[in-house]
């Protein structure tokens, strides 16, 4: 495992001696010029200058072609008086900051070790191919595109001629590397491994079920033929040029890692891992740089944008319509296609290139497909959505007293998993509107998106992110309640809550009087009812005419169901049966069903409660309707 190694430790360590002699060397010939200038800054007087010890400060690294490199040494210079007044005054200290311009190549451990230069340190710092302390590439998230095109240039310039798909195996072969496929490990959680020296490989015998030891020559990679069944083709095809990176980038930090351990001959793409915490280690940094750069080399930006473009038109055509999000689907498996990168990578790379309405597709919550959806640009922020799965729905309904306060409105109904307003303009047969589906950000609650604690999510190896959220993702998510509406919601219902008020002053205090007003409000006959609450038409007659002295939560959801009430409705008859909702697993759902999806039959009812493993409603529970 690569380490955080240090280049600055390490010439501090092996060329102190050398960088010592040649700091002593320029004491000596400046001599006259560093006693003027500590004169003129009225420093004690120097007699004879004399280099009492040197501490090495500061390494900026600048790469260069193949294993060179080119390094200024900054110093601390202790400089004393050499002839002192006498042996038991202590002498006269300065201390100088020196840069040493160095260089040497790594390919023969720096044996050819050279200072080219050394002048007073200014401060002033122009590296135009810096390296970190680690001799790790500086790649910032803005200049990730920048480095992917130098890349292609250098290894496949005619892929920046016209749209084409990367061959990772001719890649490779440019590189001089060689590709071989081997089982790595047992539990093929090792997809891909690059050797940079010589060395012996621990790899996987199937015959013989046990990991067993190979020599392996340098420039080798190997990816496990497993893969191609466990994953995708555009799954390996990344993975190989996911090494070539390695290759090109990170050969310095290896041979860094190498002078401290001579057993580091390679790096191990795992397919499952862990995030550091603030600080991420050298490894961690390599694998992002590799995740990041590896499927923009293979979709260079300019030649992916033509060719994105190029099927937009071809499928709006095809599919007859003007809206971009609902052609994105069949965009996106035609660029994974044609690249020959995963479908997830396709539409990570359509987001870098300036189609933000990719986010919103290939989404499915709680295994349902979500239709295609979009909304002003920039209405959400990155880790934000308006999609919500039911078990998260029904926690930020106990959690948050914000999101609690928007369904106690009825002012939002749990559509396609969204929280969308219950307006017309935006829900009808219990779906989105094309309206809504179009402009969600008018009409649906905001939620904040992340990871959940207890999933390893890995940002080593695979494209994980916030936009994963197909089926064949194992990532868990958690969304939380964000209160940040853009619009005033509120305002869009105010008729209609008027009227909903208006019948609840209207009602009786009795449970029996208050069913009775609101059968009749709902204008649905008992049969009707009897059929959609899953209630007998006797049941219903006695709970209508004839005050219960007890009646169960479960027969008042029903009911409440079966006439489609509205929350504030729904409340008043609970209140009035001198029931009250509890803090269990079932009664939140309940809440949820009457505050969130009382436009929903029963049935649709019953297979959230299935869905949450919870006791269903009318005749598939029996006895529920029993009234004590």
């Amino acid at each position: 495992m690569i380490q955080n190694r240090s280049f600055r430790d390490y010439i501090a360590s092996r060329f102190h001696s050398e960088l010592f002699e040649v700091v002593s060397r320029y004491i000596t010939i400046f001599s006259n010029e560093l006693k003027l200038q500590l004169w003129q800054q009225s420093i004690a007087q120097f007699e004879d200058l004399g280099l009492s010890k040197l501490n090495v400060l500061f390494v900026y690294v600048d790469d260069q072609p193949k294993m060179k490199i080119c390094f200024d040494v900054v110093v601390d210079a202790e400089i004393i008086d050499q002839q002192s007044p006498n042996h038991y005054s202590e002498p006269n200290v300065y201390h100088l900051w020196l840069k040493l311009g160095c260089f040497g190549d790594l390919d023969c451990d720096l044996d050819d070790f050279q200072v080219l230069s050394i002048k007073i340190y200014d401060r002033n710092t122009d590296h135009e191919n810096s390296l970190s302390d680690e001799l790790i590439p500086y790649i910032c998230t803005e200049g990730l595109d920048k480095v992917a095109l130098d890349f292609v240039a250098r290894y496949y310039p005619e892929a920046l001629e016209k749209p084409m798909p990367i061959d990772p195996y001719e890649l490779a072969y440019r590189m001089s590397l060689e590709v071989k496929q081997r089982d790595i490990s047992k539990d093929c959680s090792i997809f891909g491994q690059i050797f940079f020296q010589d060395s012996e490989g621990i790899f996987y015998d199937r015959q013989k079920d046990k990991m067993v030891v190979e020599t392996v020559k340098a420039k080798t990679i190997f990816v496990d033929p497993r893969a191609y069944f466990l994953r995708n083709l555009g799954s390996v095809n990344n993975t190989i040029v996911h090494e070539c990176v390695h290759w090109d980038k990170h050969r310095k930090a290896i041979k860094l890692e190498n002078f401290y351990d001579n057993d580091a001959t390679k790096i191990v793409c795992t397919v499952t891992g862990s995030v550091a915490g603030k600080q991420k280690e050298a490894i961690e940094w390599i694998e992002w740089q590799a995740n990041k750069l590896a499927p923009r080399i293979q979709m260079p930006f300019i030649m992916f944008q033509l060719k994105a473009q190029e099927l937009i038109e071809k499928y709006k055509i095809e599919l007859q319509s003007s809206e971009l999000v609902d052609v994105l689907e069949p965009v996106i498996d035609e660029l994974a296609d044609f690249f020959e990168v995963s479908r997830l990578a396709a539409k990570i790379r359509m987001i870098d290139t300036g189609y933000y309405e990719a986010r919103n597709v290939f989404i499915y919550i709680d295994g349902k497909y979500i239709r295609p959806y979009t909304y002003t640009k920039d209405a959400i922020g990155e880790n934000q959505t308006f999609c919500i799965d039911l078990a998260d729905a029904l926690t930020e309904s106990v959690v948050s007293s914000g999101f609690k306060e928007r369904l106690q409105t009825g002012d939002y109904l749990y559509i396609e998993s969204h929280f969308c307003l219950n307006d017309p303009k935006y829900i009808e047969d219990n779906e989105l509107t094309e309206y809504a589906r179009l402009h969600l950000d008018e009409c649906c609650l905001i939620f904040d998106l992340k990871i959940s604690a207890d999933n390893q999510y890995d940002e080593n190896y695979h494209f994980l992110c916030f936009l994963n959220r197909d089926m064949a993702s194992n990532v868990i998510f958690e969304a939380r309640f964000s209160d940040c509406d853009t619009l005033n919601h509120a305002e869009k219902l105010a008729d209609y809550h008027a009227e909903v008020l208006k019948v609840a002053q209207s009602l009786p205090m009795t449970f029996s009087g208050a069913l009775d007003k609101l059968i009749e409000w709902s204008d649905m006959t008992i049969e009707a009812l009897a059929e959609a609450s899953e209630i007998s038409e006797k049941t219903i007659q006695r709970l209508r005419y004839n005050e219960p002295d007890n009646v169960s939560i479960e027969s008042v959801v029903q009911l409440c169901i079966g006439m489609q009430l509205e929350p504030m409705l729904s409340d008043y008859l609970l209140k009035a049966s001198g029931k009250s909702l509890m803090m269990t697993a079932q009664h939140t759902m309940y809440y949820f069903l009457l505050h969130s999806y009382y436009t929903h039959s029963i049935y649709e009812c019953n297979e959230m409660l299935a869905d949450q493993n919870l006791k269903l409603l009318g005749r598939k529970n029996r006895g529920i309707e029993a009234v004590i």
